[in-house]
């Protein structure tokens, strides 16, 4: 009897023993397969993100150019010239945005427009709060709103740049940026504040004064002097429904060449006011849109490219102006679905470079084009455009240019 009940407790224990292993195992499991699916619940989708967008612009334009002696003999330089795809006006620009959370936003965009491949900007934004991102990399600068908003062949009313706005001030630069948005009761705000590398000013005998980016020079970012160049633009949208919007941008930096005794000091300052309005007027929608720039440079005596002269340097106030105001109409309201994908637009653009400079210049820009929009983001664009140019040399009257152009664009974003 009593080897009976042993047999019996052994058989018991060893039971016990097994099912305490299987129970001791299957936590253990348990442990791993929650560890294992806290990482898989860190890499949800939506989390982490890649997607490729970015634009295209393609077509073909016809010119021709008169030029206009001081004497006033015109020669007709470029008859019935026309070229397709046109490094001029084509452009091949793929965006790649990499997300990283739901703070983190990487972009690059690299750029072919038939003169080779460059990059319009590559950068890491970081998103703080509701009304604040912090951005690094290269930048384009917050000054004006033409190179940030309106500069894209899909989104501008005409097939061309408005002369002299595109690229002075340069569009871009290396550094860091903040920018945000606040609420002042119904009205609205924005501002977009940067810290970058800076310009340099350029003293090749020819353009003497002007400021240029280095970075588009083919030049490295290595800066030219111990300072670095503030930029920044504030807008207000004072109406409730958002419909006009009025924005004041500053820059300013030094721009000599610190190894240079003569340009080290060498400052510039600009500023800029745009506009933005849109408003129905019955079936139509009204769409304003312009900019005001100025630019000035404080050293203004360089050597006299006359070398025959008694003087050996000249002086001049090294200031540029430039501006363009654009108005389009679109009868969005109508019932015909064709008539509504119609737009008109109108654009008048004007660009001096500083008086009494070795290259000064006054240029007349007016554009009228007729768009077609197939989508909200692909358009066909036919532009007629006109371009007088006055060249002046040291204050004496130089030659004079008339071109003549007709633009038939398609621009898409993708």
């Amino acid at each position: 009897m009593k080897k009976t009940i042993t047999k019996i407790g052994l058989a018991m224990g060893i039971i016990l023993f097994s099912a305490g292993a299987n129970i001791f195992a299957q936590s253990s499991n348990d442990s791993s397969l929650y560890k294992l699916q806290q990482e898989v619940n860190s890499l949800k989708l939506g989390e982490s993100h890649f997607m490729v967008v970015g634009l295209a612009t393609f077509g073909f334009v016809s010119s021709s150019t008169t030029t206009i002696a001081p004497s006033g003999v015109s020669t007709l330089q470029n008859p019935a010239r026309t070229n397709t795809f046109d490094a001029d006006h084509f452009e091949f620009s793929p965006m790649l945005l990499w997300r990283h959370g739901k703070k983190l936003l990487l972009e690059f965009e690299p750029s072919f427009d038939g003169n080779g491949i460059g990059v319009n900007w590559a950068c890491a934004s970081y998103f703080v709060t509701k009304g604040l991102i912090i951005r690094g990399g290269y930048l384009v600068l917050p000054f004006g709103m033409y190179n940030k908003r309106l500069a894209a062949g899909w989104i501008d009313k005409v097939a061309t740049d408005p002369v002299g706005l595109a690229d002075l001030p340069p569009g871009s630069d290396w550094g860091v940026e903040a920018e945000g948005g606040f609420q002042m009761g119904s009205m609205k705000g924005s501002y977009d504040i940067a810290l970058t590398t800076g310009y340099q000013i350029v003293h090749d005998g020819a353009q003497d004064g002007a400021i240029q980016n280095p970075s588009n020079t083919g030049n490295t970012i290595t800066d030219n002097n111990n300072n670095k160049m503030v930029s920044g633009r504030v807008s207000i949208l004072p109406l409730a429904n958002s419909s006009l919007e009025v924005g004041f941008s500053g820059l300013y930096g030094k721009v000599g060449d610190t190894n240079d005794s003569t340009y080290k000091d060498a400052t510039t300052m600009a500023y800029a006011v745009d506009l933005t309005y849109l408003a129905d007027i019955g079936p139509l929608l009204l769409n304003v849109k312009g900019q005001y720039n100025v630019i000035n440079s404080n050293k203004g005596t360089f050597p006299n490219p006359d070398t025959t002269s008694a003087t050996k340097t000249y002086s001049f106030t090294n200031t540029t102006t430039s501006y363009f105001g654009q108005v389009s109409l679109r009868p969005v309201a109508v019932h015909n679905k064709i008539l509504r994908n119609f737009e008109l637009a109108f654009r008048y653009t004007n660009f001096m470079t500083p008086k009494g400079s070795l290259w000064e210049q006054h240029t007349n820009q007016t554009s009228i084009g007729l768009d077609y929009w197939l989508s909200w983001r692909s358009v066909v664009k036919l532009t007629y455009e006109t371009m007088n140019t006055d060249n002046f040399s040291l204050g004496a009257t130089g030659m004079s240019t008339k071109t003549n152009y007709l633009f038939l664009q398609y621009s898409v974003q993708f």
